[in-house]
């Protein structure tokens, strides 16, 4: 498949109060480089969003920033400062044994003395446990921007591949090409060495039989049968790649690689002023390639 490495989303979704953010964005790169960003409250988590990026994308820099609001009613709890209270205590015994005041401490006394008693809301330290609910609103609005970024990719890569089979075709043609030019290059060259050696004295010919056999070899060093095989090979499998359900961007990158190479060796191998030109047009035409390749996960 033909998917492009670029690619943004923003998802935000909210349940019983835990409101989510997450935003995504992804860019070219050889391998799949994934940054995650989160609050310290949900650092513990951390190797698992890493988890279901790498199940869901294969190549490219991913850049993952993820914001987190509890706006529920939070958990509460009562810390009473015992130390404090027993000199408070203690104070109100000795007032009391003086004849001052009667009576004992009350709950009622207990909320009115400052400091001693507090309400407050309960922390959730970095290394803490994550409540269940909050860790699956994160994995839900996870997987969402992920499929969000997904369709991005697959959109451009519509693109791409079009332009990409494009630019394979002209490929094709050009194998074509080179094919029949290569032949017709093969037989003036022969015919040149056949007629040059007819022009010499006849005490210089030597055997015909090994003159013959002799331009026959000359002539098969710039045979290209075999390359051009293997480049129409590199074109079919190219097309299976491309049309396959797995990213198949560093194996189309290998095939160009591939291309090139025998490219090349048809260049140093062509017979005819013609079958240059062509090999430069193709060489031209597989640098495009290979620089629109580098976009395809």
């Amino acid at each position: 498949m033909i998917r492009s490495m670029t690619g943004f989303a923003s998802v935000s979704r909210e349940v019983a109060g835990d409101k989510v953010q997450i935003t995504v964005k992804s860019v070219n790169h050889r391998f799949l480089d994934v940054s995650v960003k989160l609050p310290q409250a949900l650092a513990a988590i951390d190797q698992r969003v890493r988890a279901v990026v790498q199940q869901r994308l294969s190549r490219g820099r991913i850049e993952l920033q993820i914001a987190a609001d509890a706006t529920a009613t939070p958990e509460r709890e009562v810390v009473i400062d015992e130390r404090l209270l027993e000199q408070v205590a203690a104070a109100v015994d000795r007032v009391r044994a003086r004849g001052i005041i009667t009576g004992s401490l009350t709950p009622s006394d207990l909320l009115r003395l400052p400091q001693v008693l507090e309400v407050r809301t309960r922390a959730i330290d970095a290394g803490g446990a994550i409540p269940p609910t909050l860790t699956a609103l994160v994995e839900l609005a996870l997987n969402d921007a992920l499929d969000a970024l997904l369709e991005m990719r697959e959109t451009e890569g519509r693109f791409l591949a079009a332009d990409l089979d494009g630019r394979l075709a002209t490929m094709a043609e050009y194998v074509d090409t080179v094919e029949r030019e290569s032949a017709q290059g093969q037989r003036q060259l022969e015919t040149r060495l056949r007629e040059r050696v007819a022009q010499l004295p006849v005490d210089l010919q030597g055997d015909p039989a090994a003159l013959a056999q002799e331009i026959v070899r000359f002539v098969a060093r710039s045979d290209v049968d075999e390359e051009i095989v293997r480049l129409r090979g590199h074109v079919e499998h190219w097309q299976r790649l491309a049309g396959g359900a797995e990213a198949c961007g560093r194996k189309l990158d290998f095939l160009v690689q591939e291309m090139n190479r025998e490219v090349n060796t048809i260049g140093s191998k062509v017979e005819g002023a013609r079958g240059t030109e062509v090999i430069i047009a193709a060489k031209a035409e597989l640098e495009r390639l290979k620089e629109q390749v580098q976009n395809v996960e």
